[in-house]
């Protein structure tokens, strides 16, 4: 069954745009628009922006693209969630699920209009050129995940391909995830049955 993987998928999803909505709305109620609050010292401060565009704000006058594509990512992870069974890749993806919803929630309902909404920005770390928000943070995080998964050669299903002891480098062996799906082995899988033993 891979219904534990939607379950999963859905709530990293929820908690990522509920956060982020949450504080947006603190901070829209609470904060005076371009005023610097610092929260940890230096390490963290929280300020007050509009961001009409993508990330560093480029691209302000395409607001309505940027709504577009959030769109057609939200259907597709929708429409290609059934196909995780892998705990990593059902947090991947509701990590984006969850930070795409936020952001277009803004474009779509905030001023100045309906899919030109100007996106809530409210935090700020050093080295980093960009007033940030909480749906930002689940998206990258997706990312970095994306990588350490591929890397590690998760597949969706749940299969690991590892380097087969002795082997060549390009010799793999399939290995799973301690919850993944064993359906995914497909019908002609069956476990050995331990009352045959002896």
């Amino acid at each position: 069954m891979r219904a534990w993987a939607l379950v999963v998928l859905a709530a990293v999803a929820l908690v990522v745009y509920t956060l982020d909505q949450t504080a947006k709305i603190w901070v829209t109620e609470n904060l005076e628009l371009g005023v610097p609050h610092q929260v940890l010292g230096p390490l963290l401060t929280v300020q007050f922006v509009k961001n009409p565009g993508a990330a560093f704000s480029l691209a302000s006058g395409a607001t309505w693209i940027f709504s577009i594509v959030a769109a057609m990512v939200t259907v597709f992870i929708i429409w290609f969630a059934p196909r995780i069974r892998s705990m990593g890749w059902a947090i991947m993806f509701g990590l984006l699920l969850g930070g795409v919803l936020g952001n277009l929630t803004d474009r779509l309902f905030r001023d100045p209009g309906f899919a030109v909404g100007h996106v809530v920005d409210f935090l700020k770390i050093p080295f980093l050129p960009a007033i940030f928000n909480i749906a930002d943070v689940g998206i990258v995080s997706s990312m970095g995940l994306f990588i350490i998964l591929t890397i590690r050669g998760v597949a969706l299903d749940g299969t690991r391909h590892v380097k087969r002891a002795g082997g060549s480098p390009d010799e793999t062996v399939a290995d799973r995830e301690p919850h993944a799906d064993q359906d995914a082995l497909g019908p002609d899988h069956q476990q050995p049955n331990p009352e045959l033993k002896g």
